[in-house]
């Protein structure tokens, strides 16, 4: 590493690098779509979106602001140390988000760290460019945060692995072409008896079902494996190794690996601030506005405040000296970032006041009902990829030595 990286500082390289993100954001930003799209990526669901971001994507990819630091051998750019600047300017543009979420933040950094040179170099590109979409198939009705409690099963038959069993809350499940799947191949073993797959959604036995959410928005689905067919050469890792290999995913989806690119939403935590401020400026009471009253205006600020210091926070995340083994950094602004976004949302609706209850497309909502919509799809943040209570466990057993609780 540079000495000025390690002083948290720009090398000629890298400044340049960010000056053409910026420059190629601001030139290639796509027009809108007749639809408006929807708060993040795992609640699209329409082709129209679909094709618009897969499009949009393979244009981001093609530029070099997707798989920037991953190797040319496996579809990447080759370089080190610019993918977080890709990132940064990508959310800082507030442009459309990658679609392939699921592909970029989780299935490649699973596959960089436990792929075989065979699944490295024919999965990877086409997560890169959006072509093929990915979902994860971990959670089931019965394991949701007790996830080694999962009871899919898989059981060896010659070069092939039979499945049966079903997955919940699936994102992207209905748009995916390959699954990320954890299923159990010895039930005497609680830890090593799961093994990890890549599964493909479009084959017999397979049947995704919509879930439809308190916002009556279905990007989850529940995923029904009846009698599956899965090839050997598709299992990641050895028989056995599953868990270890989840562990791993899980702490790139709660943030802790950099990844390859993958934004899901297009708003950054500083823009929802703004917006916020812009909100109570623009809203009366008591013959003044919500903004010059001098107690909500400490309140806001004090969420400013909480948002800068996140955001601050996460530019640490890069140096690996500050994270330590446990990623601590990465790790526990997934926690206060889910936390901050449903705190933000929450002072929103108070600022509406009754006008909160107006939902999307009521011609009398305030911008079309997104503070409403947006303060529900916040608990998406604090429930997936480990709850809140998940995470101070992990943080308090991992980072800070606690003994487990009981």
């Amino acid at each position: 590493m540079a000495e000025s990286s390690k002083r948290g500082q720009e090398s000629p390289e890298q400044a340049e690098f960010r000056a053409y993100c910026r420059a190629w954001l601001e030139e290639n930003r796509p027009p809108p779509t007749r639809m408006p799209l929807p708060q993040a990526a795992y609640e699209v669901t329409a082709d129209e979106h679909r094709s618009y971001l897969v499009d949009w994507q393979a244009k981001c990819y093609e530029a070099g602001l997707i798989a920037t630091d991953v190797a040319k051998e496996y579809g990447g750019h080759g370089h080190t140390g610019f993918q977080q600047i890709a990132s940064a300017e990508v959310r800082r543009a507030q442009v459309p988000y990658f679609i392939n979420w699921i592909g970029l933040g989780m299935t490649a950094p699973t596959l960089l760290a436990h792929g075989t040179q065979a699944q490295k170099q024919t999965y990877l590109p086409p997560i890169f460019s959006g072509e093929d979409i990915w979902c994860q198939g971990f959670s089931e009705p019965g394991a949701g945060s007790d996830l080694v409690s999962l009871s899919t099963s898989a059981v060896k038959q010659g070069d092939n692995w039979l499945v049966n069993g079903s997955k919940v809350w699936t994102s992207l499940g209905a748009l995916a072409r390959w699954m990320l799947l954890l299923a159990r191949t010895d039930k005497a073993d609680k830890y090593n008896g799961i093994t990890y797959f890549i599964c493909p959604m479009d084959v017999a036995g397979v049947t995704v079902n919509p879930i439809h959410k308190m916002t009556g928005e279905s990007g989850f689905n529940e995923v029904v494996l009846d009698n599956v067919i899965v090839p050997d050469h598709m299992r990641i890792d050895e028989v056995g190794a599953g868990w270890k290999v989840a562990m791993s995913t899980l702490t790139s989806e709660r943030g802790a690996a950099q990844g390859v690119g993958a934004v899901a939403s297009s708003e950054s935590p500083m823009g929802t601030m703004e917006q916020l401020i812009a909100l109570a400026k623009g809203t009366s009471r008591n013959g003044r506005s919500v903004w010059d009253d001098p107690v909500w205006r400490d309140r806001i600020m004090k969420l400013y405040e909480r948002t800068e210091a996140l955001m601050q926070s996460s530019r640490r995340a890069a140096n690996r000296e500050l994270n330590g083994g446990a990623m601590r950094i990465p790790l526990q602004g997934k926690l206060v970032g889910s936390e901050i976004g449903q705190a933000v949302h929450q002072c929103a609706l108070a600022i509406l006041g009754m006008a909160s209850s107006l939902y999307v497309g009521d011609a009398n909502s305030v911008a079309d009902g997104k503070w409403t919509l947006g303060y529900m799809n916040t608990y998406t943040g604090t429930i997936s990829g480990g709850s809140s209570e998940i995470q101070r466990n992990i943080l308090g057993e991992r980072v800070l030595g606690l003994p487990k609780t009981k």
